[in-house]
């Protein structure tokens, strides 16, 4: 005979739990992210770790929740109580060992860990150029110059090179490689490429106090090539970071291309000399 009642118990009783476990989870990640927002005023903070552990917590009370709702129904109480007791966690970890998932949860375990980039640190993955979001334990999220967002594995992530611009030091070196005819005046133009790029503002000095002493210049410019149609100059400009960088190297460009124009130095087209034997 169907007992009514005690279905309507079971019902009840995994309904408060899944309640329950989605109000305690809510209430985790808003005092979690309270915390961690309170903690990001402090620029010194690292938040990778903070934001790996909150994800780590959530996925923990979710699955928790799962295992007491099983407890509730007598068909799978064995294995709900696996789940509590730790036997079910070993089968369950066996069976995604040749999956993806777990790859994924290892090498994240492994990025906080080991820390080779950090929440808002600016990286290069695969081409992908974009600052670090959010590193969760399924993935890595980027946002790049366009505000979009790149979503990348943690295992593909752990086998790739990745170039981190604010690891341990944050300067940025920019190469500003420029040709010119080879009837332009060298030196001038070395001059003004000097002169432009230690006057912008983003502009900072490197040299040491060694160097300064030493009179070492400002800016270093040389020339770096005898090209078929030009000679390449080459100037090393110096910035706090990737993105002053870039908005200094822009800049640059333009202002150099003016002082060239009024100087009378050429960036001349490719061009080649043909001599034609009667």
């Amino acid at each position: 005979m169907i007992n009514y009642e005690n279905d309507f118990r079971i019902v009840i009783i995994i309904a408060i739990i899944g309640i329950t476990t989605i109000l305690l989870g809510a209430i985790t990640d808003k005092v979690l992210r309270y915390i961690l927002y309170r903690k990001l005023n402090d620029k010194e903070y690292d938040a990778t770790g903070f934001r790996f552990l909150k994800h780590l917590i959530i996925t923990v009370i979710y699955i928790l929740g799962f295992a007491f709702a099983l407890i509730q129904i007598p068909e799978f109480k064995i294995i709900g109580h696996s789940f509590l007791a730790g036997a079910g966690v070993i089968s369950l970890v066996a069976g995604l060992a040749s999956q993806q998932a777990l790859s994924n949860i290892v090498s994240g375990v492994f990025l906080v860990i080991f820390k080779p980039f950090k929440i808002n640190d600016k990286i290069t993955i695969n081409n992908f150029v974009g600052t670090v979001e959010d590193i969760n334990l399924r993935q890595v999220v980027l946002k790049d110059a366009e505000n979009n967002r790149i979503i990348i594995p943690n295992s593909v992530i752990s086998n790739q090179i990745i170039v981190n611009t604010n690891m341990q030091d944050t300067k940025c070196c920019k190469l500003i490689e420029i040709g010119i005819g080879y009837e332009s005046n060298i030196e001038k133009a070395l001059e003004i490429m000097q002169d432009e790029i230690a006057k912008h503002p983003l502009f900072i000095d490197t040299r040491t106090a060694e160097a300064k002493r030493q009179k070492a210049p400002l800016v270093i410019a040389r020339v770096v090539a005898l090209a078929d149609s030009s000679v390449n100059l080459k100037a090393w400009a110096w910035s706090k970071n990737s993105t002053e960088g870039f908005v200094m190297y822009c800049d640059l460009l333009q202002s150099i291309k003016k002082r060239f124009d009024e100087a009378d130095i050429d960036i001349p087209y490719p061009q080649r000399v043909v001599t034609i034997k009667k």
